[in-house]
């Protein structure tokens, strides 16, 4: 299943209309709550991240996207799943349907006041405007092949629209965001999550499997 022979991740989607295949979750650096469970010290607040997967769709895919692939979050309560901000890779809608997207969102206002109090939150979210690639990954003339695609988030300094997001696609850059306020001034905590997903908010058409291979998160850009 992997790429170049190798063991790679599997997401079956078994029948029409299933919504989730699995998904694979890390937790990283300092985190409000003993349930995550850190692959590192747990200690050190990351400010900026990147992560790295291989993905490969079976030949004969439908569908587009099926809207999630990954997300880095910033986790930022003790007594809730409540998050500071959510830097989303995921595909659109409509004529977007097989394009990624970079869909950047705020859990704080523009001052930095923690805003959410559950998981994914959606009305209490600053949404601070998408980018969308330019590779169609998703349409049916791609499927079959590995793309190799990258996603790095940088928290803005305290106060200041600074913060940065970008997508690359078999290295070369496709969405770009340098300008983000992503969470004012707060700072309790650091990025400290990357999610590598496969959640169809409307199900899948039909049986298909799409395949993740390679994944590395990082300090430093990670390349193809």
């Amino acid at each position: 299943m992997g790429k170049d022979s190798s063991y790679g991740m599997r997401a079956r989607y078994a029948r029409a209309g299933q919504v989730s295949a699995g998904a694979l979750h890390l937790a990283f650096g300092r985190t409000p709550q003993s349930y995550f469970r850190p692959v590192d010290t747990g200690t050190q607040d990351y400010r900026e991240v990147y992560w790295r997967m291989y993905l490969r769709l079976q030949p004969g895919w439908m569908g587009g996207g099926g809207d999630k692939l990954s997300r880095a979050f910033v986790f930022a309560s003790s007594t809730s799943w409540a998050q500071a901000m959510i830097a989303h890779v995921w595909s659109g809608k409509n004529a977007d349907v097989n394009f990624l997207l970079i869909d950047p969102a705020s859990g704080t206002d523009s001052l930095g006041n923690l805003r959410t109090t559950a998981y994914n939150d959606f009305p209490n979210f600053r949404w601070l405007g998408l980018r969308r690639g330019v590779t169609p990954l998703f349409s049916s003339a791609t499927a079959g092949r590995w793309f190799c695609v990258e996603a790095h988030a940088k928290m803005n300094d305290p106060g200041q629209p600074d913060g940065i997001f970008e997508l690359w696609v078999d290295s070369a850059l496709e969405a770009r965001r340098t300008d983000l306020n992503w969470v004012g001034s707060w700072s309790a905590y650091g990025l400290n999550a990357v999610y590598f997903e496969t959640y169809w908010n409307d199900g899948s058409p039909q049986p298909q499997e799409r395949y993740f291979d390679n994944i590395v998160v990082s300090t430093q850009r990670i390349g193809c």
